[in-house]
């Protein structure tokens, strides 16, 4: 069962206890582009207590010095090397974990931030922002010929899908031979300061479908991305804590990569998930209304 934390000394123990700190943003730190309340403070609390924070996102629809901009924005401190994407540990992933030859292509579903990562680890792509590829209409087989170079499919969020980047992709993996199929995670839906939208995973759906078989995914929950930050940082897993927002990505990669766990409830997750008859299986170590919540430390 979730330990409840409320009092100065709940926190206390917290931060006496873990000395890293891993944070999803959307919805933990902030609900699109409205700050969670306190937020600030507590990071700036544990960077005065020489806690690493990092920040751990599978949003894929910018790099991370774009992301950086939107902390720089809403006035939270960060650090280009502190933010881990999942758009960023896919293209780490093509280049370093799958080592796909330099002459080979990757067909990008997805938006600019993945394209840019993926130019930074030196791998060319095809389709994502290419307006060719982000037209209306129909898609015929015989007015398209294929590139045999494409090695990879990586499907991100993508708020242009359509038939014709469904279709090139479903032909890619079942064309090319050894092509890959990523997705650079599966969130069913993202959210928005106006409520949710449907997630990356929603946009891969049809492909795993038509395909009939499942993706490699980057992102939280799995492992690679937590791999993709143990090889910069050095962290002990017994004294780092997860904060999320959402049990079946946030909460189920820390528990996961044998971190502790602590849950707040300013996003996806909702109490009625935590007990009852319908009480997801996935448990947090600890449980709090909003990250704001260890602001009483101050006090």
């Amino acid at each position: 069962m979730a330990a409840r934390l409320s009092s100065r000394e709940d926190y206390a123990a917290l931060l006496d206890k873990y000395d890293t700190w891993l944070f999803d943003c959307d919805g933990v730190l902030w609900q699109g582009d409205t700050l969670i309340d306190g937020a600030t403070d507590v990071l700036q609390l544990l960077r005065t207590h020489k806690k690493s924070v990092l920040f751990v996102t599978n949003n894929a629809t910018k790099s991370r010095p774009n992301y950086k901009k939107k902390f720089d924005s809403l006035g939270v401190e960060a650090h280009v090397d502190e933010i881990y994407g999942s758009a960023y540990a896919a293209a780490v992933y093509i280049s370093s974990v799958m080592k796909m030859p330099k002459d080979k292509k990757v067909y990008v579903i997805g938006m600019a931030g993945l394209e840019e990562e993926l130019r930074e680890e030196g791998i060319q792509y095809i389709g994502g922002t290419d307006p060719e590829d982000n037209s209306l209409g129909g898609f015929s087989l015989a007015n398209w010929t294929p590139d045999p170079t494409v090695g990879a499919v990586l499907c991100g969020l993508d708020t242009a899908i359509n038939y014709k980047k469904l279709s090139k992709a479903f032909n890619y993996v079942l064309r090319n031979e050894g092509c890959a199929f990523l997705v650079t995670n599966e969130d069913s839906t993202y959210p928005t300061a106006e409520g949710l939208l449907p997630g990356a995973g929603a946009v891969s759906a049809p492909l795993r479908y038509a395909l009939g078989c499942d993706p490699i995914a980057i992102g939280k929950p799995k492992g690679t991305m937590l791999d993709c930050i143990r090889a910069k940082h050095d962290f002990d897993p017994k004294r780092t804590i997860m904060v999320g927002d959402r049990l079946n990505t946030d909460i189920e990669f820390g528990k996961a990569g044998g971190l502790a766990t602590l849950l707040v409830l300013t996003g996806i997750t909702k109490e009625s998930e935590l007990s009852g008859p319908n009480a997801s299986p996935t448990v947090p170590d600890y449980v709090t209304g909003s990250i704001g919540d260890l602001r009483a430390l101050s006090a």
